[in-house]
């Protein structure tokens, strides 16, 4: 009887002995197949980053052109309106110089409006 329990005894912790064997196993496979999928998920990502990439810079590169020809046409625009601001100074500088002097020089001395009218107020 005590060989029996004895044997019983040995199965049951080789029993155990190989669950836990398993279970370890389990444990690596779970451990593998997640090490496996952050590298998948990494290869992912750097794919994807990639192709977003090359999409930005084949985007990029075609609109750069976009960029320097409304450059061009922003230049040409300012020194036509800037040419034309100065044909219009030198065409009417003599005018405005000439307008301005007979403002300072030729004076009228008058009355003020509105001290015309006070005394106007006073005399009726």
């Amino acid at each position: 009887m005590a060989a029996q329990n004895s044997q019983g005894i040995q199965t049951l912790l080789e029993a155990e002995k190989e669950a836990a064997k398993i279970v370890q196993q389990s444990r690596q496979y779970r451990l593998q197949r997640l090490k496996d999928a952050r590298s998948e998920a990494s290869r992912e990502i750097d794919e994807y980053r990639q192709a977003k990439e090359a999409e930005f810079k084949s985007f990029e590169a075609s609109h750069a052109g976009v960029t320097s020809n409304a450059q061009a046409a922003v230049d040409k625009e300012t020194s036509v309106k800037l040419q034309a601001i100065t044909d219009a100074y030198e065409a009417n500088k003599d005018a405005v110089v000439k307008k301005l002097l007979d403002r300072v020089l030729l004076i009228q001395p008058e009355l003020h409006r509105n001290l015309k009218r006070a005394g106007g107020a006073e005399s009726q």
